[in-house]
């Protein structure tokens, strides 16, 4: 392998902690509001909107409910029970704890990044969220990587998101690299499904909570806990 791709949330920083609580502010108040059952649970974050774009999120979860709201625009209020207004109150609230609390990376994380690029592989993040810049600053390490694909860079090219594998074959592309020579670390079930769909040489997943068998169902190479656990045994066949 040649190059590594990271996705962001849940792989390098613990962020996906942060946008679960956003995410179920905004679903719990509303589904509530809108007399709609089941409410919202953890569960419903890991199968409808865990690794997506946030306005495919938010369709994904409405959908499940059998709600229906016009898509509305991006620049739509929060305030606005539309596709983008939702997903637009979530975004404030994701913003809000992020600049109150900070968020630190995971050690292993770190550790293997060290890893790899010490070991002569390229790197890059591809992220779906459109805070994907604001996050790696707020943690420190947006100098690790030369290429960061994130939601704004996806939404300005018309990429299609994950589980569709567009946002990692680009990231490849941007390392001059192919699928074959790329591993992908994802913690999303749809992340995975992305690198499947897109034949890269090896999907690595990260079990944060979606659970190791999710993950290898859908179609992980290999599962661990923490990436500090490949560090022993990682390839690095840098020169092929």
């Amino acid at each position: 392998m040649r190059g590594v791709l990271f996705d962001l949330d849940g792989v390098l920083t613990p962020t996906a902690d942060v946008h679960m609580a956003a995410w179920s502010r905004l679903f719990t108040r509303f589904l509530e509001d809108q007399g709609v059952s089941p409410a919202y649970s953890e569960a419903d974050y890991f199968q409808y909107i865990d690794g997506k774009p946030r306005y495919d999120g938010v369709r994904s979860l409405l959908a499940s409910r059998g709600i229906q709201l016009p898509d509305g625009d991006p620049t739509d209020a929060p305030e606005r029970n539309t596709v983008c207004g939702l997903g637009n109150r979530k975004n404030e609230a994701f913003n809000e704890t992020l600049a109150e609390s900070g968020v630190t990376p995971y050690p292993g994380s770190i550790e293997f990044l060290d890893y790899v690029v010490a070991a002569g592989l390229a790197v890059a993040v591809v992220t779906s969220s459109r805070n994907g810049e604001k996050t790696l600053a707020a943690a420190g390490i947006r100098g690790r990587f030369e290429i960061v694909v994130d939601g704004l860079l996806s939404a300005e090219r018309g990429l299609a998101g994950k589980p569709a594998p567009d946002t990692y074959e680009l990231g490849a592309a941007l390392l001059g690299l192919d699928a074959a020579q790329c591993v992908v670390v994802e913690d999303a079930h749809s992340g995975i499904q992305a690198g499947r769909a897109g034949n890269f040489g090896l999907v690595l997943g990260v079990d944060r909570g979606v659970g190791t068998q999710t993950l290898l169902d859908a179609g992980a190479d290999v599962v661990v806990t923490d990436l500090h656990e490949l560090l022993p045994n990682v390839e690095t066949e840098a020169g092929e």
